[in-house]
């Protein structure tokens, strides 16, 4: 996980504007793209069910790898 240090601008009296270092904004992008490719795996492994699936081992064996 990573530690955010963020500046608030306010404007009259409430909190308009965060400002990130780039290093953390970049870190928090990446850690966005992730959730974001966490929720598409749950996503297609729910669609999925119970479809009838191949192991490694054996996509190897069939390729000849």
């Amino acid at each position: 996980m990573f530690e955010l240090h963020p500046e608030f601008l306010t404007k009259n009296g409430q909190k308009e504007f965060v400002v990130l270092t780039y290093e953390e904004y970049l870190a928090l992008q990446e850690f966005l793209a992730d959730i974001e490719d966490l929720m598409d795996l749950r996503a297609a492994k729910q669609e999925e069910g119970d479809a009838p699936s191949v192991s490694l081992a054996e996509v190897k064996k069939r390729l000849g790898l």
